[in-house]
């Protein structure tokens, strides 16, 4: 039984657009959390990103029957995490475990805070999420980018001769 995510928040834990992200930070991790939040705070955008995530789960399996699963936005959020940083299971599953900030993407907050990502938990639900997957996901964002941006500024970048 695999969620798409758990919609029913526990006590302590912050909404994910409500998470405060370190804007000036230098390092990767921020900065791919800040496009995960983008990706969330928008229906359209986070629709179509399930709909990509949904093609992980095998045909053969009930969706609605059998012990709980990682939820897809943990596998989105972990998964890009992975592939961008280009870490080994090792290094995710610390910093999973570890670094404040994803926890709370992750969902993570006081009552759970000790909860642990077991190796075999992250290599058996990462793995599913491929640099494929990762370029399927990286359309529809680019896209809905082009939709923001729309043409005015596609007129502003030419270059005057």
């Amino acid at each position: 039984m695999r969620q798409i995510m758990n919609s029913q928040m526990k006590i302590g834990e912050i909404a994910i657009p409500d998470i405060e992200l370190d804007l000036r930070s230098r390092d990767e991790i921020p900065k791919i959390l800040i496009g995960l939040q983008s990706i969330y705070c928008n229906e359209e955008v986070r629709e179509q990103v399930f709909q990509v995530l949904m093609e992980l789960i095998p045909k053969d399996v009930d969706t609605n029957n059998g012990r709980p699963g990682m939820d897809l936005w943990s596998i989105l959020v972990l998964g890009t995490i992975r592939l961008s940083c280009n870490w080994d299971y090792d290094k995710l599953k610390d910093i999973a475990n570890n670094h404040r900030t994803l926890r709370m993407m992750l969902g993570h907050g006081p009552m759970n805070w000790d909860d642990q990502y077991a190796l075999q938990t992250l290599k058996d639900n990462i793995s599913l999420f491929t640099p494929e997957v990762l370029d399927k996901i990286n359309q529809i964002v680019v896209n809905h980018g082009h939709k923001i941006i729309g043409k005015k500024a596609k007129n502003r970048f030419k270059r005057k001769l």
